[in-house]
């Protein structure tokens, strides 16, 4: 019984010292690896038989699952096309002869559980901002706070330093996807009223400029039931005097010249102003 849960308290890969703190000969781990029901990962260090490969390849490399890989694990919001195993290593460690890793050698803030091979979100949230361009990173950090996974008075306190520094400056609890972080930092400098999941006739809206520009971005979520519950929304929101811009994932990602376009032009003739409707 504690063999599984040990496993489901480690994710399925552990340092053999838990075990055998617990009671279990090494005997006992060889009858269990004969059985099948541990693998030996590496020297000091067992998994179930189904443990996530990516856990198992930073075990196997002596480093931690960081930066976008552990973010993405963690269920945060990333954009980052990298399918490279992101692992933080520790200054004297040795380089892993194998492909497909990004390499982290970068001091953690929070010390690492040497019985673990997952970083603190908080040097996860680091390393994203050292690797990953600023409005990427910006996502990752919005989306971290929007999961109530950490605080922003609890970045606040730690020592952050560089592009971090920056990010704590910009990050908000209000953004439900990276898309809404990407459009309120490239809007930034426009020096616009924008306020993120305002309410809206008994509904959030993505982005509200000024009193009455609304602007709504589909996800892949945007289908179906959905999509014609945000149809009915926006009929209402225009009947009671607001304008809405509605874009998709490839309008901000793909074509993001022709959506600010589109906002600017709406801004220039007055239609996020609340008497724009008399005008």
């Amino acid at each position: 019984m504690y063999l599984e849960t040990a496993l489901r308290q480690y994710n399925g890969v552990l340092p053999t010292r838990v075990l055998r703190d617990a009671g279990y000969s090494y005997a006992r781990l060889q009858q269990l690896c004969a059985e099948k029901r541990l693998v030996r990962v590496r020297r000091g260090w067992l998994a179930a038989p189904r443990a996530a490969p990516e856990l198992v390849l930073a075990a196997q490399n002596a480093g931690v699952l960081t930066c976008v890989t552990q973010a993405r694990r963690l269920g945060l919001w990333t954009t980052a096309p990298d399918r490279a195993v992101h692992l933080g290593l520790d200054h004297g460690a040795k380089r892993p002869a194998v492909r497909g890793l990004r390499l982290h050698w970068h001091a953690p803030i929070m010390p690492r559980d040497p019985y673990l091979v997952e970083d603190p979100l908080i040097n996860v949230l680091a390393m994203v901002a050292r690797c990953l361009a600023f409005e990427d990173a910006l996502a990752v950090w919005d989306s971290a706070i929007n999961k109530k996974l950490i605080q922003l008075t609890e970045l606040q306190r730690f020592p952050l330093s560089g592009v971090a520094r920056q990010l704590v400056r910009e990050v908000t609890p209000y953004s439900d996807s990276g898309l809404e972080s990407f459009v309120k930092l490239r809007l930034k400098r426009f020096r616009l009223k924008i306020c993120a999941q305002a309410w809206l006739l008994g509904h959030c809206v993505d982005l509200l400029i000024g009193e009455r520009l609304v602007v709504q971005i589909d996800g892949g979520t945007h289908v179906g039931e959905q999509r014609s519950r945000d149809i009915e929304h926006d009929a209402l929101l225009t009947l009671n005097g607001f304008h809405v811009i509605r874009v998709s994932y490839e309008h901000v990602m793909a074509r993001w010249p022709e959506v600010q376009d589109l906002i600017l032009q709406a801004v220039a003739q007055g239609l996020h102003l609340a008497h724009a409707g008399s005008r």
